[in-house]
This record gives structure tokens, sequence and C-alpha cells, in this order.
């Protein structure tokens, strides 16, 4: 038995050296780094985790092993794919992931609560509009040394990585992102700042970032500084009756939370989308 195991595991070594040859590069993230990035993104037992060319499996592996989720690795090469299946055997975590061959442009997306990420950044955009749609919002993209263009991570780290595979530095620049929530629209507005109380919000989005106007009584007033980070959202309106810092969380087509009015607590808001 100890034999067929080692043979299977020459093997399947053979195989990934042959990918590497003659497909694309693979280039196994630093055990270091895999275990930054799952602790970056707050892994635990409620994740399911997918890395999408997932070489030997070891994030999705560690993601089950050291952190208690469930996962899903998507490698194109079935010599990696199976690989991941012995090593997730010999790790004891069979049960709780899997992996599969599979172009990681077809992979259905969203049941992701934590998408991993080493691809080059041209990939990673081509990636990112699936992202930006499919995932829900709050769930969190975590990506090796390739960040995403002009979607800014919500974290950034360089870390140490003495072994590294490639690079002339020893180092890994790991990124996080949460996805954010879908605000872009017209929302009506209830705060309890300005005579009548309600008024209408538009908000335009930039991936996280979102400005827009607020109008109220045939007056405009801008709504500045506003922030998704997930489900999370943050925005200031600088002037007129409904002024104030306001803080909230998403949830499908209502936004709720509270006001800060120089600082101080001022009561609750919701915002309904029309």
């Amino acid at each position: 038995m100890a034999g067929a195991a080692a043979g299977l595991v020459a093997a399947t070594h053979a195989l990934a050296q042959e990918a590497f040859i003659s497909n694309a590069p693979y280039f196994p993230t630093p055990q270091s780094t895999v275990d930054r990035m799952l602790e970056l993104a707050q892994v635990g037992p409620d994740d399911f985790v997918v890395d999408l060319g997932s070489g030997d499996g070891r994030i999705v592996i560690t993601a089950a092993k050291k952190f208690g989720a469930r996962g899903m690795g998507v490698e194109i090469e079935p010599g990696l794919v199976s690989l991941s299946r012995y090593e997730a055997g010999r790790a004891g975590v069979a049960e709780r992931v899997k992996f599969v061959t599979e172009d990681l442009f077809t992979t259905d997306l969203r049941p992701v609560t934590v998408l991993t990420l080493y691809l080059f950044r041209e990939l990673n955009l081509r990636l990112r509009p699936r992202i930006l749609e499919e995932l829900h919002p709050g769930a969190r993209v975590v990506t090796h040394d390739w960040d995403m263009g002009e979607w800014e991570p919500d974290v950034a780290e360089t870390i140490p990585a003495p072994d590294k595979a490639v690079g002339i530095v020893r180092e890994s620049k790991i990124f996080l992102w949460y996805v954010p929530a879908k605000l872009e629209g017209t929302w009506r507005l209830d705060a309890p700042l300005a005579a009548g109380g309600s008024a209408t919000l538009s908000f335009a989005q930039r991936f996280q970032l979102f400005d827009g106007v607020l109008d109220h009584a045939g007056a405009r007033y801008p709504v500045t500084a506003g922030r998704a980070r997930g489900t999370a959202v943050r925005f200031r309106i600088a002037d007129g009756p409904f002024a104030g810092d306001y803080s909230g969380t998403a949830a499908q087509n209502e936004v709720s939370g509270e006001i800060l009015r120089y600082g101080a607590p001022a009561g609750a808001w919701k915002a309904v989308r029309e």
C-alpha cells in the first residue's frame, strides 16, 4: 500500500511538471502566504472557500484543516487534481473539500464566500466582472501577488516568503477585497433630521466607492465619501437638514443604520430602493 501511494505521488508530480512545461506555469503559493491569506480573509467553519487555479490544493486543504471551512479547488490539469485529492486524504479533510478538473472561467461563483487566486493580473481582470456580479456582497476575494486593476483592494500587505519559488525578492503581496453591496440607483431616505423626514438619494457607484446627491423640498445636497465594505455602508451629507455621517448595513433592497451629527448620535435612518 505504501509503495502504491508513493507511486501515485511520483506520477502526479511528474504530470504536474509536464503541465508546467507544456501548458502554463504552475508555482505553488508558499505555505506561510497561504496561512496569511486565509487569516486576512477571516476564514471560518461557515465559509465555502474556492481556489481558482488550485495547483496542488494547498489553499483549500489548509482552509479545511486549519480553519474548519469547506472548499473546492478548480484546476485544469488532471495530474494536479489527482495530487490534490491524494493530499486532502492524507490531511484528513477529504470529506470537506473537493477538486475538479474545470475551466476556471466557467466555475459557478454564486455559492462562494471566500475566493482565492494566484493568477496573472490579466486573468484577474477577466474574472473581475463575474466576481462582482456573482458573489454575494460581503464575500471576500484574496489574491497572491496580482491585483484587480482599478478595483483597489480594501486591504494590502507585503509579507516575507523565504520559501517562495519565484521572484528575486522573497516576499509575497496579498490583496483582499470585500465584494461591495450594489448601491447604484435611487433610494427613498427616511431619517429624523428634517421636517417631513424623507428625501430621495441618488447614488453613482464604482466598485466599493460611491457618491451622489440628496433631493429634498426642491433643494439638492451632495453625498460624499461613500464606501461599501461588503454590506457595511457609510457616506456623508455635509449640508442641509439631513447633514450627518451615515453608517449602516445593506440587505437586499434596503439599507439602514445610525447617523452621527457633529460626532453625536442623531437617530436611525433607513433607505429603500425605488
